[in-house]
């Protein structure tokens, strides 16, 4: 027998338009033969409380109590998998990521934009790396490294999992990151966007190993580079470096706190344009080095990691925003150009927006907005969950 979650009565609204989430307090009871059965992780079917079926999903502990599968009553079985991935899999293919050999890294599925709610599977070449959030999608992914391989054949060589350091950390799993299927001899690859050059490391890198959410942003970036003076801040493996020099920037710097980070950076730099580009790897702290960076930049990048992982702690995350920016917006050349960003599910747009409107006026500069950004279509957004965008960019024309 599934177990069963009993809704409180009225509960059952949000299912009804269909969002992926049951929170702990929305459950009146649960039914299971024994009631010490039910483990984080395990598939439950939810009941109104008058009784009727509404969903079914991965049960975990915490305040998202149901991460929900689907609301048919249907078996999730490997037959069910294989068609998930596969609408995910079609989906890539319509935005022509699937067979390009321009671009040859992309997210197959996005968590709740695919509905699968807890699951994060990016491909780089001929290798998936998989990235389980929830307990109920660490349990299943030998069922998704099959469903990768029924989709992609011969095409995928390696599927790695890389689910150590995003699995709840009371779950207490002892997960080790490994090869679900494959093997590869080198854990990196060079790996194409928008036909520029980057190695990837999806052992060791963060995330995946690239962040492929800022991929049509970093392409904006090239746009706005010819003949500027280019700072990228929080560099990482400097992404947004290349498209600046691929765009003919005079001159770019790429600061990031992480020595092996910054020298990520020159090696991509050096992977594409040779000795010759001119470019500065920098490793300090980038709050602490925008404090005096004179008007020497005029297009600077704030790409910083998410100041706000919950809502707990937005107050004093909002306070950074603001003050990174502020610094910016403060020493920008005359006609300069800010890429700013969040990537934090917990701030809204609007918030984003009012907190860089502070910094500027902080700032005391003239400022338009030229585009407000977002992540691209490989990170979809389901219709029925929009805190799933959580990527916000704004840029900045400053007189």
């Amino acid at each position: 027998m599934i177990p069963q979650i009993i809704l409180r009565r009225g509960k059952e609204e949000s299912l009804l338009r269909r969002h992926p989430w049951i929170f702990s307090g929305a459950i009146d009871r649960i039914n299971t033969e024994v009631a010490t059965e039910l483990h984080e992780g395990e598939l439950v079917e939810v009941f109104t409380r008058s009784g009727d079926f509404i969903a079914q999903g991965h049960y975990q502990i915490g305040s998202i109590a149901v991460r929900v599968l689907s609301f048919e009553r249907e078996p999730i079985d490997q037959a069910w998998w294989n068609r998930r991935i596969a609408i995910a899999y079609d989906v890539r293919r319509t935005l022509s990521l699937t067979d390009n050999a321009e671009t040859t890294c992309y997210r197959l599925i996005h968590g709740e934009g695919d509905s699968l709610p807890g699951l994060v599977v990016d491909i780089y070449g001929s290798t998936a790396v998989v990235q389980c959030h929830s307990v109920g999608m660490y349990h299943a992914r030998h069922t998704i490294a099959e469903a990768i391989r029924a989709c992609y054949g011969e095409r995928i060589t390696a599927i790695y999992d890389k689910s150590s350091q995003t699995l709840p950390y009371k779950a207490d799993l002892g997960a080790v990151d490994g090869y679900l299927w494959g093997s590869s001899a080198h854990p990196s690859q060079i790996v194409r966007e928008n036909g520029l050059q980057f190695a990837v490391n999806w052992e060791e890198g963060q995330k995946t190993g690239f962040f492929l959410d800022q991929r049509e942003n970093r392409e904006l970036v090239k746009r706005y580079s010819k003949g500027r003076t280019v700072l990228n801040t929080f560099c990482y493996t400097g992404g947004f470096s290349v498209y600046a020099a691929e765009g003919g920037a005079v001159e770019v710097a790429s600061v990031d706190a992480s020595e092996r980070a910054v020298q990520l950076a020159a090696e991509n730099m050096r992977l594409n344009f040779g000795e010759s580009v001119p470019h500065t790897a920098i490793a300090a702290d980038a709050v602490d080095y925008l404090r005096d960076i004179g008007s020497k930049y005029d297009l600077i990048i704030l790409d910083p990691p998410a100041f706000a992982k919950h809502h707990k702690v937005l107050g004093n995350a909002m306070q950074g925003y603001k003050r990174l920016n502020a610094r910016a917006l403060s020493q920008i050349k005359p006609g300069g150009i800010l890429f700013t960003f969040s990537c934090s599910q917990a701030v809204s747009k609007e918030l984003f927006r009012t907190t860089v409107f502070s910094a500027a006026a902080i700032a005391g500069r003239k400022v338009r907005i030229l585009h407000q950004l977002t992540q691209p279509a490989d990170h979809p957004i389901n219709i029925y969950h929009p805190e799933g965008e959580y990527l916000k960019g704004l840029v900045l024309y400053v007189e």
